[in-house]
């Protein structure tokens, strides 16, 4: 039984994940990596033009996501994060380090067996591929991240035990 349940929670995992990355296949703004001297581009994280999609569904409400550069499924891919102001993102990980510049708000965030850090504007963070961590932002304005993941895109939430 115990192991059924193991082998279901799994099975969850891995449904969120792909329902992640296919939905932002159609999001990917400059996805063409075949050509090592590829055309160059400058984003404003403001940019009306930036296409906007959904988080995974554990995310808080309102939480968004733009592709800046690259492709979800594939390496090396830049993305701009983003989360209401006050809100909670739960405890997850990821199979990817994680490159973070935080572009607006203040972001206190929490990584395994280690103190709550505060994020700044302007602040970098390097998060390591497969270490659980939370985060919450500020009151006064959303959080804005920048976030260059080395791996494809993923998160996994980690399924608290009820007692």
């Amino acid at each position: 039984m115990k192991h059924l349940k193991l082998y279901m929670n799994r099975g969850i995992q891995l449904m969120i994940t792909l329902l992640f990355i296919v939905s932002f296949q159609s999001y990917a703004q400059n996805s063409d990596n075949s050509n090592t001297y590829g055309k160059s581009i400058i984003v404003n994280s403001d940019d009306p033009s930036l296409e906007w999609g959904a988080c995974p569904s554990f995310m808080p409400d309102g939480c968004s996501i733009a592709v800046l550069h690259g492709d979800p499924a594939k390496r090396n891919l830049d993305i701009l994060f983003k989360v209401p102001a006050n809100s909670v993102i739960p405890n997850h990980w990821h199979h990817s380090a994680e490159r973070m510049i935080l572009l607006s708000g203040e972001l206190e965030i929490t990584y395994e067996g280690e103190k709550t850090q505060i994020m700044k504007k302007g602040n970098y963070a390097y998060g390591p591929s497969q270490k659980p961590h939370a985060a919450k932002c500020g009151k006064k304005e959303p959080c804005v991240i920048f976030i260059a993941f080395e791996e494809p895109l993923d998160a996994f939430p980690l399924i608290q035990k009820k007692d």
